[in-house]
């Protein structure tokens, strides 16, 4: 047996049954149905049963089912003969004869259309298929590995897919975990793909520790894997040096867990100011307070749903003067060019007048940042 090896990183008992079940079926040529949530690692998996097989000097090919056009999708993985079709100025192979010998990984199989599912089946079965226009059968010998994100039992009731490609895919399920489901494995991942993209960027971004790191721990992430590795991308690439803080966080991560915090001591302060490093080119003063407050005023609103009484509360200020903010901004308008705007010090009723709109597009980023545009 090969000494086991996967690219996956986790050491939470979600993922190492994951990696039991890779070491156990990689020793085999029975076909593999990967499911779950996008994002998740499901080419990851599959790679790791590959590498760990005895074909792992052999092709991994891989073919996405619902990136590929249905007219293009059967060529693509069967091949044509020169003029089977407008445009085939040449014969090419398909991808299970470029697969021969090694594995053919099937990624979002529950997209493929029903009348190329029957000539899936009869390639599972018999290991032989004929190339688009030709007549010349073709044997192989393909390992398959498919995955999907669909419910392909619900699927199947619905008459979307084939209940026999069904069974015969689905001789081993192996069901990745979502990373709500493994969360212990967060910091690990954190600290893996900030080394990686420290690497290869050049940057020295340390590893968050502390509230940064509860913040990431409170978080959902309904990306998954995906939307955590595209985070810490982002966190290298835009903080270049230093440590992590949580005005570097999207509003959606932060926001999370200032919500999930108890009240009183050790709670998260509302007015925390964020750790910023002073580039030696200087920055623009004005321009980064003005920032600052204006995230500081979107989140208010947003947790009011556009009430500027509780939101002039939230923010400490007269009601006002938040009119007067906004109205400078350019989220306060007349309706009627007829109309002037009412004086900053007018009555309740008076700014409260059906001939103001209010237009507000709150940033999704965290409480001290200026720079995230996250949505």
């Amino acid at each position: 047996m090969l000494a086991f090896r996967s690219p996956l990183v986790g050491e939470s008992p979600a993922i190492q049954n994951i990696f039991i079940t890779i070491e156990k079926v990689s020793q085999t040529d029975s076909t593999v149905l990967i499911t779950g949530e996008s994002g998740t690692g499901k080419e990851l998996v599959a790679r790791a049963v590959h590498e760990n097989s005895l074909r792992a000097s052999k092709p991994f090919v891989v073919v996405n089912c619902g990136a590929i056009p249905s007219e293009l999708l059967e060529a693509e993985l069967f091949g044509h003969v020169k003029g089977a079709f407008t445009g085939a100025t040449q014969s090419r192979q398909g991808r299970f004869e470029l697969a021969h010998g090694g594995t053919l990984f099937l990624d979002e199989v529950g997209d493929l259309p029903l009348h190329l599912q029957v000539k899936l089946l009869r390639v599972l079965q018999t290991r032989q298929f004929e190339a688009v226009g030709s007549s010349r059968t073709v044997e192989v010998d393909v390992r398959i590995i498919a995955a999907t994100n669909r419910d392909l039992e619900d699927a199947v009731a619905k008459k979307e897919f084939r209940d026999d490609l069904y069974y015969r895919l689905n001789v081993i399920p192996l069901k990745v975990p979502a990373l709500r489901e493994r969360k212990s494995d967060i910091p690990i991942l954190v600290q893996h793909f900030i080394q990686q993209f420290n690497e290869i960027t050049g940057y020295s971004v340390e590893f968050p520790s502390g509230q940064i790191l509860e913040a990431l721990m409170a978080y959902d992430w309904p990306g998954n894997v995906r939307e955590l590795e595209n985070l810490m991308e982002r966190l290298v690439i835009l903080k270049v040096q230093g440590t992590v803080d949580l005005g570097d966080l999207p509003h959606r991560i932060f926001q999370k867990y200032a919500d999930g915090r108890p009240q009183g001591a050790g709670a998260l302060s509302e007015w925390e100011f964020p750790r910023m490093v002073l580039p030696h080119s200087g920055v623009d003063l004005k321009a980064i307070v003005a920032a600052f407050e204006n995230h500081l005023v979107d989140q208010a609103l947003v947790r009011t749903n556009g009430n500027k009484n509780r939101a002039s509360e939230l923010l400490s200020m007269n009601r006002t003067t938040l009119v007067e903010k906004l109205r400078k901004r350019g989220m306060i308008v007349p309706l009627s060019s007829k109309e002037r705007l009412p004086d900053v010090a007018s009555s309740e009723s008076e700014l409260n007048s059906p001939d103001l709109q209010t237009f507000s597009e709150p940033s999704d980023i965290g409480p001290a940042s200026g720079t995230d545009a996250e949505s």
